[in-house]
């Protein structure tokens, strides 16, 4: 099964069609996850000693894995999942822009990307020429005087 818990998928079926939310618990064996705050079901609770009363409690319901589908944290969109070996180690890749999905290298490549694009904006910066203004080609544009009744009158 390609999703972990602590992945961040998009819903692709139901009534939550559309919707991200992060996996709280992987099942591999039954082939589902349950996602934070998405697939919401009512369950009706009964009352637990003093201190627990009953009622009706809202709780996510487990997904097929079927019917989510896994975003890259780099690229930022819903990708299918590529395996490779790196280092040794078996790693997931995303299929649209090939980051690394496991572990510390998503967010090493995540913060490497943000802090590029900053650089470049500031070498953009950088090499764009200063234009001077050219001296004084227009006249100031004059004050509109405004006459009241008492100087159209006098006039």
């Amino acid at each position: 099964m390609e999703i972990k818990k602590g992945d961040t998928v998009v819903i692709l079926t139901g009534k939550d069609k559309g919707k991200k939310g992060a996996v709280i618990k992987a099942s591999p064996a039954d082939k589902k996850v349950v996602v934070e705050g998405l697939n919401m079901v009512t369950k009706h609770v009964k009352p637990r000693g003093a201190n627990q009363p009953g009622g009706k409690v809202d709780q996510p319901a487990a997904i097929d894995v079927s019917n989510v589908m896994l975003v890259c944290p780099v690229c930022g969109k819903a990708t299918k999942v590529a395996h490779e070996i790196a280092d040794g180690k078996n790693v997931r890749k995303c299929k649209k822009c090939g980051a690394v999905l496991d572990g510390k290298a998503v967010q090493k490549k995540a913060t490497a990307k943000k802090a590029t694009a900053k650089k470049s904006v500031k070498k953009a910066d950088a090499e764009l020429p200063v234009e001077e203004a050219p001296a004084t080609e227009k006249p100031a544009p004059k004050k509109a005087v405004r006459k009241t009744a008492a100087k159209k009158s006098a006039e």
